[in-house]
């Protein structure tokens, strides 16, 4: 059974999706800098196991539009687009969403925004955390910026800047930030003391030859995409953060409640931002219907990519529940 792509137009854009499979929705929401090829993996189990699988290219990516308006990509913004897709594609207009990295947010968010449409919500190597009273921005320039440090999401909020560097050679940005925060990278891989004035790949190893979670055809295909697509839109989702902070800390309600999924990385640096915390027991305080809660020993950032079968193990018993 292959993928079957679809061009769905929801609030005046148009998302590409890749679809496999038929029975209840599971929505899949990819990362930085990814695709919906991040979840080739688990889009063919998912549909062995009686479901249909949806994959989008998020805003700015791949085959979907790619407005340039920094606003457009806020996380209201796509928690709707998210919602309107579901609803598109759903015999029932409802959908389980699962997300990784910023695809985590996104679908942590939906199911916050949209609970009448996810009844369900998993993500992979970002916990979900509401808003605090700083923004993380703030937080992050006085631990990084202010000291003279290097920190990527602040760097990339000049616009024009990161584009440049990234865009200069699609394939060197994908192999050289995917391995820098694999779990096959050693420990300082991801230089902790790179000082501001450098761009995001500077002191970032090119491996001889990349992991083989990783093949030359999948490269080939990722290259492919952001040489078509560019990283304006991607770059985009981060330039958000005053805008979501603002909304987010609008709202009486911030907990989640629908039955709930999260895998880690035992290795993965979005988790040692956090040292010593247990972020699956401080998760239950906002998400007090969190169901299961795995790390995965010497994983890092690319959860499903690096681990695809024990992602998959943990990930469909986990959904079949949800519909039995």
């Amino acid at each position: 059974m292959a993928q079957e792509f679809l061009f769905i137009k929801v609030n005046d854009f148009t998302y590409r999706v890749a679809v496999e499979g038929e029975g209840p929705l599971v929505l899949m929401v990819h990362g930085f800098p990814e695709s919906w090829y991040s979840w080739r993996h688990q889009m063919p189990a998912l549909a062995e196991a009686g479901f249909k699988a949806a994959a989008v290219d998020v805003l700015g990516y791949g085959g979907t539009d790619k407005p340039p308006e920094i606003e457009r990509y806020s996380m209201q913004n796509l928690a709707s687009d998210m919602a309107e897709i579901a609803k598109a594609l759903s015999d029932t207009g409802k959908a389980i969403v699962v997300g990784h990295d910023w695809g985590a947010p996104i679908a942590w968010n939906s199911a916050l925004l949209h609970p009448d449409v996810f009844y369900a919500v998993g993500a992979l190597s970002v916990p979900y955390s509401p808003p605090g009273e700083r923004m993380f921005l703030d937080v992050m320039d006085q631990v990084f910026t202010k000291r003279g440090l290097f920190f990527y999401q602040i760097y990339f909020q000049n616009e024009g800047v990161a584009e440049a560097e990234l865009e200069a050679n699609p394939r060197d940005t994908i192999r050289r930030f995917y391995y820098a925060v694999s779990g096959d990278a050693p420990e300082g891989t991801w230089p902790k003391d790179k000082p501001n004035t450098m761009g995001m790949l500077d002191m970032l190893p090119d491996p001889n030859p990349f992991p083989a979670w990783l093949t030359e055809a999948d490269l080939d295909y990722y290259e492919a995409e952001f040489r078509n697509s560019g990283f304006r839109g991607p770059l985009n989702r981060y330039r958000n953060h005053p805008r979501d902070h603002e909304y987010l800390r609008s709202l009486d309600d911030l907990k989640i409640y629908q039955p709930a999924l999260f895998i880690g990385g035992e290795k993965d640096l979005v988790l040692k931002m956090l040292p010593g915390v247990d972020v699956v027991e401080r998760m239950r305080g906002y998400v007090p219907n969190l169901q299961v809660g795995e790390i995965l020993e010497g994983v890092g950032h690319w959860t499903q990519q690096e681990r695809p079968e024990e992602v998959n193990a943990i990930l469909i018993p986990w959904l079949k529940k949800q519909i039995a």
